[in-house]
């Protein structure tokens, strides 16, 4: 993996943490989003550590770039903040980023959610999650509750909608399975499709794509 942070001290510490880790490595460290960008392209890592306030490019717009290159496609990008109630965090998802975790996160934890995106999950702090979500719904362009949906959204199957909600409000292929009486392998494939029909990269995407489009409300989920 590659770590991504303008404090040197900060880098040496996960570095540290990651290589007591028998099963990941730390090929390349960068100081700012360009240099990330760069050592992504040439490092070939599975996976980024990006901490989304750096200098010369921040770790927005170098996540942005790293998921927009099609040579990258396989390289997925987790965001470090210092505090969860950062302002950025809904940009850094669309931007591409599968997730984010402050970075409070005891060792144990943050190994395990390298872990979960390496293995091509999506993964939100469970603490800030609310606050993103209530964070997108006050956005200037976000459609009031029972506005027409988008023409992505429109594509949806109505099982493909009620699959979408489910994972909005953060419930896992099993939970949603069992909430609507389906199988998980079934409820995967629809999970798969929505993303197809929606371009999302992930879960992290998806969430944002439902309740920008208005089909999860806080009051309805």
């Amino acid at each position: 993996m590659l770590l991504a942070d303008d404090q040197r001290l900060v880098r040496s510490a996960f570095a540290m943490l990651v290589s007591s880790a028998r099963d990941m490595d730390v090929v390349g460290q960068a100081g700012t989003g360009r240099e990330a960008v760069e050592l992504a392209r040439t490092a070939r890592a599975d996976l980024v550590v990006m901490d989304i306030r750096m200098p010369d490019l921040d770790g927005i717009e170098a996540t942005r770039r790293i998921a927009a290159d099609e040579d990258l496609a396989g390289v997925r990008v987790l965001v470090l903040t210092t505090y969860d109630t950062d302002e950025h965090i809904v940009e850094a998802l669309r931007a591409g980023a599968s997730g984010f975790l402050v970075k409070d996160t005891r060792p144990a934890e943050l190994l395990d959610a390298i872990r979960t995106v390496a293995a091509g999950e999506s993964l939100l702090s469970p603490g800030p999650t609310a606050r993103l979500i209530a964070r997108v719904l006050r956005l200037p362009d976000a459609p009031p509750p029972g506005a027409p949906a988008p023409a992505a959204l429109a594509a949806l199957s109505e099982r493909e909608r009620q699959v979408l909600a489910l994972v909005a409000r953060g419930l896992n292929n099993a939970e949603a399975a069992q909430t609507l009486g389906l199988s998980p392998l079934t409820t995967k494939t629809h999970v798969s499709r929505i993303m197809g029909k929606l371009g999302a990269r992930d879960r992290a995407q998806l969430v944002i794509a439902a309740y920008e489009s208005g089909l999860v409300t806080p009051s309805r989920s």
